[in-house]
This record gives C-alpha cells, sequence and structure tokens, in this order.
C-alpha cells in the first residue's frame, strides 16, 4: 500500500503540489489523473525518492523509498522510458539494475520475453531503440524485480494497438495477484478500461480520489436513445417535450438524444401513448468527457482554437 500524506513541493514561490494526501491500496489498478502541470510527475517523483517533499510524506508499506534496502523488489517504476544508457544494450541494462539489487540473471531473460523484447532485440544498443521498444524496455526494467507496487508514467506512450492491449491486460493480471498498481496516462479510453479507481488532481490539489464507476456515474449527464417506430418519431418528440420536459436532439446514430427523464419515463409514457419504440438505451458520458469538464478550471496551460 502507498500513503501520500499532506504532500507539498514548492519551487521559489510556484506551488507545484499543495497538501496533497491519498492511499493506493492493492489489488486494483489506480489511474492517475491531472492536467498538464497539475503536479502528477512532481508527486510520482517524491513517491520515488527523486525529489523531496517541502512537506509531508510518502510511504510504501510504511517506509519512504529512500529507506528500503533493495528497492526494486518492492517497487517497480517508470517515469521516463529515455532515461536509459544509448550506448548499452537492454540486456546490459538490465543485467546491472539486476546486480545492483541482488537480482537473480536469470529474471532479466524472463522480463525480456514477458515485455516481448527478443533475444536479437535485447543483445542491440538501446540508442536506436524505437519509442515502443523503449517503452517495452521500461517496462520490463519495472518488471525486474517482481515487485509488490508498479508506479508507471504514461505506460502506453508509443505501443502499437496490441501493445496496449498487452499493457492493459498486463496491469490487470498484476492488480488481480494483490500488487498495487499506480499509473498515469493522458489517454482516458485507455484509462477507462484500465483503472478500477481514480486519484484526480488539478493545480497540485486533490479533485477526486473515487471508483471509475462512481466519477462517471456522479459527474456525467445522463441521456437516453430513443428511436421510434417509422412514422412516429415527430409524435414522440412532441410527446417527450410536452410532457416530460424533456431537452431532445437528433443523435448521430439516429433517433433521439433525450435528457432529463431517465428510461423508464420514457417507457412508461410511450408504452401510454401507443408509441412503438424500436430502441430504448440509457447512456452516460465517457471518462474522458466526465474528467474533460471537471479539470476545465484547473487547466494550466491551454490554447487557443483558431477558426
Amino acid at each position: 500500500m502507498m500513503e501520500v500524506r499532506e504532500l507539498t513541493k514548492r519551487y521559489g514561490d510556484k506551488t507545484a503540489v499543495s497538501g496533497l494526501s491519498f492511499v493506493v491500496r492493492p489489488g486494483r489498478v489506480t489511474g492517475f489523473l491531472g492536467p498538464n502541470g497539475a503536479g502528477k510527475s512532481t508527486t510520482m517523483r517524491m513517491m520515488l525518492g527523486l525529489d523531496t517533499p517541502t512537506s509531508g510524506s510518502v510511504l510504501i508499506d510504511g517506509r519512504p523509498y529512500r529507506r528500503l534496502a533493495e528497492p526494486l523488489r518492492t517497487v517497480g517504476s517508470l517515469l521516463d522510458a529515455k532515461g536509459v544508457h544509448g550506448g548499452r544494450t537492454a540486456y546490459a541494462h538490465l543485467a546491472g539494475l539486476a546486480a545492483s539489487n541482488r537480482i537473480p540473471r536469470r529474471r532479466v531473460d524472463e522480463v525480456l520475453e514477458m515485455t516481448g523484447l527478443d533475444p536479437a532485440t535485447a543483445r542491440r544498443r538501446t540508442k536506436g531503440f524505437s519509442l515502443g521498444m523503449g517503452q517495452r524496455l521500461g517496462i520490463a526494467g519495472a518488471l525486474l524485480g517482481d515487485p509488490r507496487v508498479l508506479i508507471l508514467d504514461e505506460p502506453v506512450n508509443g505501443l502499437d494497438t496490441e501493445g496496449i492491449r498487452w499493457i492493459r491486460e498486463l496491469m490487470k493480471s498484476l492488480a488481480a495477484e494483490g500488487r498495487t498498481v499506480f499509473l498515469s496516462s493522458h489517454l482516458m479510453s485507455e484509462m477507462e478500461l484500465t483503472a478500477d479507481h481514480l486519484i484526480v488532481i488539478g493545480r497540485g490539489r486533490l479533485l477526486a480520489d473515487t471508483s471509475v464507476r462512481e466519477f462517471i456515474a456522479s459527474h456525467s449527464r445522463a441521456h437516453t436513445v430513443v428511436r421510434a417506430a417509422e412514422g412516429d418519431a415527430d409524435r414522440l418528440r412532441d410527446v417527450l417535450e410536452g410532457e416530460l420536459r424533456a431537452r431532445v436532439s437528433l443523435d448521430a446514430g439516429g433517433g433521439w438524444l433525450v435528457e432529463g427523464p431517465g428510461a423508464a419515463a420514457i417507457g412508461e409514457l410511450a408504452r401510454e401513448r401507443g408509441l412503438a419504440l424500436h430502441e430504448l438505451t440509457p447512456r452516460f458520458s465517457s471518462l474522458e468527457e466526465v474528467y474533460t469538464a471537471m479539470a476545465h478550471t484547473s487547466v494550466e496551460y491551454t490554447a487557443e482554437v483558431t477558426r
């Protein structure tokens, strides 16, 4: 388990993280969200002892990272896939990490196979690696010590579709084994498929600490897609607007997109008015839509869209 306690980090007169507190529990994938400049990278660096907090602390199984005797056996991390000496081979890079934490050499071969880096690739110098290959090597390094805790920053960056599916299933399987998995990503669609729980920050402060399902349900605008039998569409709209005071608009896939009354109320009214429905589907906002709306006021860097 990781505990973030009243974590604050200041750089001169700028506060990057302010009084941040949350717990990352084992057995689930916890997503870490926030717009650029929100303090995510600073928080993750403080988790790993790379930056010193102005105040507060981060405890991993009750201890700060710097007090772990063999940290790779407890925490596996990936913050920067390019943080590898370009003149070393992938194998040499992993072998050096293994030796520093008394990890058996055979584990290097195991993680290379797990991450899809074949023997020929492993003997190549990393300066020639593509972004996707560098990501796989970084993930291999994070898995090297068979750690109980994983901290990953943008782990799908540069991966192709197969690679993204692979890392998604890997994270889920590791969490299912009872490990603590903490990852950040700007890909909301992928986070919605991968994460069980969310920590959302903005301008260095906590905005949400909740399950993905609760986050979407609590902040989304509920709509219902309604499709009537041929010839009844206009009458259905009149009934919905007139009797239920619903806001009705055309749905991109056909039919009406109804905001206001729920599916049950719409179905009951259609039955009473003798209107045959071919579709009655509740639709909730996506994680991306909900997150974008919540984080809008916490965005530090914005660009004006010109038309």
